[in-house]
C-alpha cells in the first residue's frame, strides 16, 4: 500500500502522522512530502522511508498514491498562511488515493459535526482509519 503523508508549516501534524503510522505497522513505507523544507525534515526526522519537498512532489506522489493522510487545509487554495497553491489542492483532491483529512479549524473552514478534539486526537483518529484500511488491503500487515 503506498501511504503519502502531506504537510505545511513545521511539519507537526505530518511527524505526528509518520510516527503513528510506523509505530503501528512498522514495516509499511511511509512517504511524505512538504510544502517547504522544515515541513519536509520534521517528517523524515520522525521516520519517513522517502521524502519530498514542494509543489511538483506533491503533484507526483499524490498521483501515485494509495492512501493520503494531511491535514484539511492541504486540500483548501491559499490554505496554511498561502503555503498551499492552488495546484497542490488540485492535485490532491484529483488524486485517485483514499484521502484521510484530519479536521483542523485553523484555515478559516470548520468540519460541521466534527467535535472539537486535540491535534494528537485527530491524528490516532487517522491513523487507527489508515492501518484499518490497509490491514483490510492486506490481511498480513
Amino acid at each position: 500500500m503506498k501511504i503519502l503523508v502531506i504537510d505545511a508549516q513545521g511539519g507537526g501534524m505530518g511527524r505526528m502522522l509518520v510516527e503513528g503510522l510506523k509505530r503501528a505497522l512498522p514495516e509499511q513505507p511511509v512517504t511524505a512530502v512538504g510544502t517547504n523544507a522544515l515541513a519536509t525534515s520534521a517528517m523524515l526526522k520522525a521516520g519517513a522511508d522517502q521524502a519530498a519537498t514542494g509543489e511538483n512532489a506533491i503533484r507526483v506522489c499524490a498521483a501515485a498514491a494509495e492512501i493520503i493522510l494531511a491535514p484539511i487545509g492541504m486540500v483548501l487554495a491559499d490554505a496554511m498562511l498561502g503555503e498551499v497553491t492552488a495546484d497542490m489542492a488540485v492535485a490532491i483532491g484529483r488524486s485517485p488515493a483514499h484521502k484521510i483529512l484530519l479536521p483542523v479549524s485553523r484555515c478559516q473552514t470548520t468540519v460541521a459535526g466534527v467535535g472539537r478534539m486535540t491535534m494528537a486526537e485527530a491524528v490516532d483518529r487517522a491513523v487507527a482509519e489508515a492501518v484499518s484500511r490497509i490491514r483490510g488491503a492486506n490481511p498480513q500487515a
